[in-house]
């Protein structure tokens, strides 16, 4: 199994990089391929079971989607034939049209989906987050200057309390076949054992037990009442 992790080395903020740490301790004999902005992905030339992209400063982002250019039909092909992507934070703005900043100028994206992410710089959007993927319930932390606008794609999931892919709607993140992106920290998968446990069955690998499966759940189940509280304050 080969698990591709891209540009680790400007894609690393709120410790979205621990997704990928803990879902190797779950699938130990995974590869796991850390590609630079300077290489060539590995799923440009060969089979790779996970894509992973995860939260980056606003000028990475310009990075990222030049070096991801080239490989917009690839990886429009990859999404086509139902390759698992797992796209986390500001990084699900790649793959949209486009990054609209505050002084009207845009930054054109991988257009792969047709929504518009409008950034607000001096509004940073800081929340707890709660919603549902499927009938498993999520929880998670949000922290963004950008919300994204449109209504082309499905969604990854449905919010309970919180912002969805903007504070105006219940959807959140972007689902095509197998490509999975949202807004959600936490990290992600450390929050949510059950959607770890979703994800390896993806991957083959949804007989076996979580790492640490006792305390993810103690925790998991801790978060999601509070999260639930109608006391507790969602907004920070």
């Amino acid at each position: 199994m080969k698990i591709e992790i891209l540009y680790p080395e400007v894609c690393y903020l709120f410790g979205d990089l621990q997704n990928i740490a803990y879902l190797h301790r779950c699938i130990p004999e995974a590869e796991i391929i850390r590609t630079s902005l300077k290489s060539e992905p590995a799923f440009s030339s060969g089979e790779v079971d996970l894509i992973y992209l995860c939260s980056m400063t606003e000028h990475a982002q310009e990075l990222v989607i030049n070096a991801l250019r080239p490989y917009k039909e690839k990886i429009e092909s990859l999404i086509g034939n139902g390759t698992i992507f797992l796209v986390t934070g500001n990084a699900l703005e790649i793959f949209i049209k486009d990054i609209q900043n505050e002084d009207g100028t845009k930054i054109e994206a991988l257009g792969l989906f047709d929504l518009t992410a409008k950034r607000h710089m001096m509004d940073r959007y800081n929340s707890l987050w709660l919603g549902k993927f499927g009938e498993i319930h999520m929880v998670g932390l949000k922290s963004q200057f950008a919300h994204t606008y449109g209504s082309d794609g499905d969604s990854l999931f449905e919010t309970v309390r919180g912002a969805g892919r903007n504070p105006d709607v219940k959807p959140e993140g972007i689902r095509k076949n197998n490509f999975m992106a949202t807004y959600v920290l936490g990290p992600l998968l450390i929050m949510n054992p059950l959607f770890t446990k979703y994800l390896m069955s993806l991957l083959g690998c949804g007989d076996r037990p979580l790492a640490y499966e006792e305390a993810a759940m103690d925790s998991y189940n801790l978060r999601l009442q509070e999260y639930s509280d109608p006391k507790r304050g969602i907004d920070y």
